[in-house]
């Protein structure tokens, strides 16, 4: 089955809510939701499948990777109860393997990320420890010309200044500053609403993995290259 015939319910419904976006209104067409969520496991698992094609993912299935519609609004200002859209991530499996998949499906704003959201303090201390040392390794990442096509430049939260322990002069300094390290590829509706785009995800998917694989090596070694695992 393609990505087109899973992908259109679930966009119909989801346009339904943007303007029904209330507690009476989902109740009573629960059953559009219950088979626009059916759908969008099935799209899930599709992408699942193909994604432990050339990674070993930890998600066990797709329903398993998929976020709750339900809002939590208690510290929010927007009370609006439900999401405007489907969502979900992939971990992957293994110490040596880190970073995460994510997709966001939404009529006009369907995109895919991935990279590193929220580092703990160990860890990002540890990240910026090997930038300071070897910064170049990461310049030819989002250099290459698959990156910058497809990723543009590298996203996150950056300090204004240097963080704690590095100098505002530093020559790696434009990579120290983030505190979060992560990618974004946004697609267009023409291609979402096209035959099997869950493989469009899945490409973007690989094309996210040097960027990977360099951030697991930095996380998993020390400074002089040696396993810490």
């Amino acid at each position: 089955m393609s990505s087109q015939s899973l992908l259109t319910r679930p966009f119909e419904f989801l346009k339904k809510l943007k303007v029904n976006n209330n507690r009476e209104w989902f109740n009573k067409n629960k059953d559009q939701y219950l088979e626009a969520h059916q759908q969008i496991i099935a799209f899930a698992d599709l992408l699942l499948d193909e994604l432990n094609k050339t990674d070993v993912i930890e998600t066990p299935t797709g329903k398993k990777s998929l976020y709750r519609i339900y809002r939590d609004v208690r510290f929010s200002k927007d009370k609006t109860p439900y999401s405007l859209y489907f969502g979900g991530g992939f971990r992957r499996a293994g110490a040596e393997r880190r970073g995460g998949y994510y997709f966001h499906l939404e009529p006009g704003n369907t995109y895919v990320g991935g990279g590193f959201w929220g580092p703990n303090s160990q860890d990002m201390m540890h990240i910026r420890k090997h930038l300071q040392q070897e910064p170049d390794m990461l310049r030819d990442i989002i250099a290459d010309p698959d990156f910058k096509k497809n990723f543009g430049l590298l996203r996150g939260e950056q300090l204004k200044r240097a963080p704690k322990g590095f100098e505002v002069d530093d020559p790696a300094i434009d990579l120290l500053r983030y505190k979060q390290y992560w990618v974004r590829h946004e697609f267009d509706m023409k291609e979402v609403m096209g035959p099997n785009f869950h493989l469009s995800i899945i490409q973007q998917f690989r094309y996210m993995l040097p960027f990977f694989d360099y951030m697991s090596e930095i996380l998993t070694s020390d400074l002089n290259g040696e396993s810490i695992l």
